[in-house]
């Protein structure tokens, strides 16, 4: 029950923050839409993007939290914890400082990697020089938010989630309130008052959790840099957990650039929109799950409590499994209809809807993948293995280089989705089989039982999901209460139909509602 209440908090905080994040991305729809100047801030936005994945949701709390949590447990009191973080922040900042610099410097070729050069653009071109510009506004927040991941990690050591959950809310507030009253009538302005937005929601982020933590009693001081060997250890694990937490992130990067390259404009935009749909289940359940399971695991295996870390692990893929496949079958099989509510009015046009669609729905097919890999790294990085995630993370890259070059030439825009689905399949394959084979990870009976049952209830909810689309399809264009009101009633009818299919395929039984509420009335 401790699991599903954590998640709970934070799921329920990072559901609040994507949800603000599609707020977010349907007025950039309304006011920028599919074109250039839309492409130019996704591209500068995938780096800020790219870090926040990397070490806010990721490396750095795989690296620091178990170190921490050793800390703690080997002094008995936090104090012990904090003065490692203390010697951690010494030496990361002047690191994070000069990185900064550094890559403001070199936003122009960082800039022509990320979009691939753009689709027939030239580097003297004054719209290349306007993406350029956007990726120098946003770089900052690189800095801000790896400095809110140690914040964060103490946090979530001390089972504090829901503030470290909340701190992205406060980045989307942000850049929400920089398209409502900062938007002008060309797109180029709209999308530079959203780039500026970023470090100032960084910056929030930041004055958010110092405060929190000053409010648990922990306070971190600025010494002098000493890198002495638990700073090395540390340095040493988030490297390569920087490339095994985010290979998503890094195989979404490489898609936008060779859709940059080879696609027309709007591309980039089109697979940024279909993401930030997919990336709300992702937000929900896979960030969530990940965040709690790292530190329980933790403590679990430092206690000597093998077993009871192996049933948080099943529990936990059991959990991510009966809440993401249900969100696949609706990217699926009602991705048109999702699509076109959320998105198509203003500039957002029915052909945009279209392309948005048909990538969403190959984004999802690596859904249940995405958050899996969010479940089983923990079992590593609890370990203190950080080396064998980014070798797999590595083949994963280059499985989908390959594949993009293979699927671009024939499927075009659906090309890159795909290829990141599949990619991302690949990376938990070998995660899970390792897993297997090292002892530290296997499948009970129940979750052997349950799987096949939850697939089936998904498919009879997408199967319905698809029919009804053509009927909910003539009020999705209208005014924004009768388009919010169509979508509830699709999104609620399916939810209804997957629950009861649960029932009926046992795939989730009366028992388990009886036990979760009797584990609430014994754990309040």
């Amino acid at each position: 029950m401790g699991l599903v209440r954590s998640l709970g908090s934070v799921g329920g905080l990072t559901l609040a923050s994507r949800v603000l994040a599609l707020v977010r991305d349907t007025l950039q729809a309304t006011y920028v839409g599919a074109g250039f100047a839309s492409d130019a801030f996704y591209v500068a936005f995938r780096l800020p993007n790219m870090f926040r994945s990397l070490f806010a949701e990721g490396a750095f709390s795989a690296a620091f939290i178990p170190m921490f949590n050793r800390k703690v447990a080997e002094n008995g009191e936090v104090s012990a914890g904090v003065r490692f973080a203390e010697q951690a922040l010494a030496v990361l900042f002047p690191i994070l400082l000069g990185m900064t610099i550094l890559m403001i410097l070199a936003a122009w070729p960082l800039t022509w990697a990320l979009a691939g050069g753009f689709h027939e653009q030239q580097p003297t071109d004054t719209q290349f020089a306007f993406a350029v510009l956007l990726s120098r506004i946003t770089i900052p927040y690189l800095m801000l938010i790896s400095l809110a991941s140690l914040l964060g990690g103490i946090l979530n050591s001390l089972d504090k989630f829901w503030v470290n959950a909340a701190a992205p809310v406060l980045l989307n507030i942000a850049m929400v309130s920089a398209l409502l009253f900062f938007h002008g009538h060309d797109p180029y302005e709209t999308a530079r008052a959203q780039a500026i937005s970023i470090p100032v929601g960084g910056l929030l982020q930041l004055g958010w959790l110092m405060l929190a933590c000053q409010r648990v009693g922990v306070s971190m001081k600025i010494k002098r840099p000493r890198l002495d060997d638990e700073v090395r250890r540390l340095i040493k694990l988030i490297v390569p957990a920087a490339a095994g937490a985010g290979a998503s992130q890094i195989n979404l990067a490489v898609s936008t650039s060779l859709a940059g390259y080879l696609l027309a404009a709007g591309s980039i935009s089109a697979i940024n929109y279909a993401d930030r749909l997919n990336q709300l289940p992702l937000g929900m359940i896979g960030i969530g799950l990940g965040t709690v399971l790292l530190p329980t695991v933790s403590r679990l295996l430092s206690s000597g409590r093998e077993a009871e870390a192996m049933e948080t692990q099943n529990r936990g893929l059991e959990l991510a499994l009966f809440l993401t496949l249900p969100a696949t079958a609706a990217f699926i099989f009602a991705s048109e209809p999702l699509v076109r509510g959320i998105f198509q009015h203003g500039a957002f046009k029915p052909a945009d809807t279209i392309r948005v669609a048909w990538a969403l729905s190959a984004f999802s097919l690596g859904l249940p993948s995405y958050v899996l890999v969010k479940v089983l790294t923990p079992g590593f990085y609890a370990r203190s293995d950080t080396r064998t995630p980014v070798r797999y993370a590595i083949i994963s890259v280059g499985v989908n280089i390959v594949l993009n070059a293979a699927l671009i030439p024939t499927i075009g825009i659906n090309g890159p989705p795909l290829a990141t689905a599949i990619s991302s399949s690949v990376n938990v394959a070998m995660l899970y089989l390792t897993l297997r084979k090292r002892g530290h990870f296997a499948p009970d009976a129940q979750l052997k039982r349950r799987i096949p049952r939850l697939l089936l209830a998904a498919l009879m909810m997408g199967g319905v999901l698809f029919l009804l689309g053509p009927y909910a399809d003539p009020y999705l264009t209208r005014g924004f209460l009768i388009r919010v009101a169509a979508l509830m009633v699709l999104c609620s009818g399916g939810a209804i139909v997957y629950f009861a299919a649960c029932f009926v395929t046992r795939a989730f039984a009366l028992d388990d509602i009886k036990l979760l509420l009797r584990r609430r009335r014994l754990n309040p």
